[in-house]
């Protein structure tokens, strides 16, 4: 079995229930739209966020589970997948998960709107089931998942990156909403407070070390979905890269700054530094930095009883630092 089956099966009937429901929460009277977000279910990823949200609200409710939870892991999606048609606009890109994007088909005009209608449908189905606590959840991911990019952007230019800086990037932009979702999970069973946070933690050092791992692919030798170096030709300045920065003589600096500002499409350069990188102990930090997120998740779930629910939380950890993908 794969590992993500593996890690599915304690749910697996409520995530094939929660297919469902999903599509529903996005039926419209316009045919166009109908259209669309067929299109976005069948295309549909590993649903990590659903995944987490059930887990987390069945290991802390001792196997309890509500309608709720599945309202919880409906907002979640909506939400992500209008933060995902948006940045492809963003982004100007063609291409998702080895599908044709929503812009791609449609336009850009019309990808936004139906961005938009996504996020309006989160809302709405938190609000007409006066589910505040999970919107307000949710609402704080979106809010960081701007600023995140935000900075990044920000901060891309001047290519004045530090560590504090990377690791506040990332919190935003891909921890925000893991940390959301086992949130989420935990409020939707009446968890209180305190291990609601806990599980906003988690999730949280789940999403930083997820992005760690992302970043590590682009130093990699293995064939993996995107090509090796896009980072640098993206002028991303990534922990590897950070580190490097901050730990050469002032000369090596020199030359790498103006390799990714003046050099970055030379794919020669790029493979130059690439291994400069590897050579100067890049890999071997962030690497090491990544294991010690999978360590603070890890000590959290130390806090709840043995279940098959916290099984599968621990194989989610591995899985994240340890996917080729």
């Amino acid at each position: 079995m794969k590992a993500v089956e593996q890690i599915k099966f304690p749910i697996k009937n409520e995530m094939e229930l929660f297919e469902q429901k999903f599509k529903d929460s996005m039926l419209s009277k316009v045919p166009l739209l109908n259209r669309i977000t067929y299109y976005i279910v069948r295309r549909k990823g590993k649903q990590m966020r659903p995944m987490f949200v059930f887990l987390v609200a069945k290991m802390v409710s001792d196997g309890g589970f509500d309608e709720r939870t599945y309202r919880g892991a409906s907002i979640v999606e909506l939400i992500h997948t209008a933060t995902l048609v948006h940045d492809d606009v963003v982004d100007e890109s063609n291409r998702r998960r080895g599908f044709f994007s929503i812009n791609a088909l449609w336009k850009n005009k019309i990808a936004v709107l139906v961005g938009d209608f996504l996020l309006s449908k989160g809302l709405l189905l938190s609000i007409d089931n006066e589910d505040f606590d999970l919107l307000k959840l949710i609402s704080i991911a979106v809010r960081e998942m701007s600023e995140g990019e935000l900075l990044q952007i920000e901060k891309a230019r001047k290519l004045d990156i530090t560590e504090d800086i990377y690791f506040d990037i990332i919190r935003q932009k891909t921890a925000t909403l893991i940390a959301a979702c086992c949130g989420i999970g935990a409020a939707s069973v009446g968890a209180n407070q305190d291990v609601i946070q806990q599980m906003r933690k988690f999730g949280e050092y789940i999403g930083i070390a997820f992005q760690i791992k992302d970043d590590l692919f682009d130093y990699s030798d293995e064939k993996i979905g995107k090509p090796t170096g896009i980072d640098i030709k993206e002028q991303k300045m990534t922990l590897p890269l950070i580190y490097t920065l901050n730990n050469v003589t002032r000369k090596e600096k020199a030359w790498l700054i103006n390799s990714i500002k003046k050099y970055n499409k030379d794919k020669k350069r790029v493979k130059e530094v690439i291994e400069f990188v590897k050579e100067s102990g890049g890999i071997e930090y962030t690497t090491t930095k990544m294991h010690d997120y999978k360590n603070r998740a890890l000590a959290i779930l130390e806090n709840f009883p043995e279940s098959d629910y916290k099984s599968s939380l621990l194989k989610m950890i591995e899985y994240v630092v340890e996917r080729k993908i």
